[in-house]
């Protein structure tokens, strides 16, 4: 309404643009609607709880709460250090406004600079806590895969490392699903507000400087920095998950080598007998008579043959399986991570230099 009907009684072309006003407006809406929209629907739908999966059914509620409350803590600090900055941009931006573009009176400035701080106050918190509350949401899977780490250090049985693992992907294959469309309807609202923001700012022929063109780079580096949270986060989660692979082919080497090391050790502390030597699984004993004709290598018996090849064999099956499903979070099947970040990057760029393409035009004499 500020904008549609608020008219300045002198002559203010030169620092009030009209088309940028509004499309500033429109896409500043446009984001917060769909943060807002996509966020509660899921809130109301599933419930605070589950909608951050610390829900107490799963009994991790009570494990992870001292990590829980430093990422809780950890939202709450972003949402400020990223909305207090530009709030004390934005209320000096109009304030230099309302001096060069007068109104009939004081108080009339006074009003419309307070509706248009509490407005756009509002729209960008509303966007930047969605961005936030996803880059929570992904925190919190962060704690259960550093947790997962610290599991193998557990002497566990290989199905209970499976059905972890299983757990976490089943979660982060609901993330992907519950936050896909939000993701990429905000990447398609910012990529469409910074095409047309440097559509107008070159192809406008009028002077434009930090009066009538200040809206256009708060809400751009806004919007930016929401698409940056969100991006950031989704792509932590990923490079988590998929390091789950690395870690256990690391402790599965580990486990393998301290086998054959203890092996090793048995038979030094027996003095070489033949009985020692049937506790360690294909172990070399060089006894006092035997060095006088040929090595002697005694055969493991059947059971410690098969109990040993039996665990190796798990623990091969169980990183194979690991390095088959990486996990991570996926928007209908591409995963977000640091390939498809510099991907989006380059198409990115490719549509500002499309852009300068069609609006610059350099003349040569």
């Amino acid at each position: 309404m500020v904008h549609f009907f608020s008219h300045c009684i002198a002559d203010c072309k030169k620092y009030r643009i009209h088309s940028f006003e509004i499309q500033v407006l429109v896409f500043q809406c446009l984001v917060a609607a769909i943060s807002l929209v996509c966020i509660s629907y899921s809130l109301r739908q599933y419930g605070f709880r589950k909608f951050l999966f610390v829900d107490r059914s799963h009994g991790h509620m009570a494990q992870f709460r001292d990590e829980y409350v430093k990422k809780i803590n950890g939202f709450f600090r972003l949402l400020a250090v990223w909305v207090i900055p530009f709030l004390f941009l934005k209320i000096v931006l109009e304030a230099v406004r309302m001096i060069y573009v007068p109104h009939n009176s004081w108080r009339q400035s006074v009003v419309i600079l307070i509706a248009l701080i509490a407005s756009w106050t509002y729209s960008t918190t509303i966007y930047l806590s969605g961005c936030a509350l996803f880059n929570l949401v992904c925190n919190f899977q962060v704690i259960h895969f550093e947790n997962y780490g610290k599991l193998l250090e557990r002497d566990l049985d290989i199905s209970q490392y499976i059905e972890e693992h299983i757990r976490l992907t089943y979660y982060l294959s609901k993330i992907s699903h519950r936050f896909r469309l939000f993701v990429i309807l905000e990447l398609l609202a910012v990529t469409a507000s910074q095409v047309e923001a440097l559509f107008q700012t070159t192809w406008n022929r009028e002077i434009i400087n930090f009066i009538n063109g200040g809206d256009f780079v708060i809400s751009s580096i806004v919007e930016l920095v929401g698409l940056i949270i969100c991006l950031h986060a989704a792509a932590k989660i990923t490079h988590r998950a998929q390091g789950t692979g690395s870690v256990a082919a690391k402790w599965h080497s580990v486990v393998t080598c301290a086998s054959d090391d203890t092996c090793q050790g048995e038979i030094s502390r027996n003095g070489g007998s033949s009985e020692a030597a049937n506790t360690g699984l294909l172990c070399i004993n060089y006894s006092e008579s035997d060095l006088e004709t040929v090595d002697y290598v005694p055969v493991p018996t059947t059971t410690q043959l098969a109990s040993y090849m039996s665990a190796y064999h798990k623990r091969q099956a169980f990183v194979t399986y690991l390095q088959s499903n990486p996990g991570g979070f996926t928007v209908f099947g591409w995963a977000i991570d640091r390939t498809l970040i510099v991907t989006i990057f380059f198409v990115e760029m490719s549509l500002v230099l499309f852009v300068l393409g069609k609006t610059i035009t350099i003349y040569h004499t």
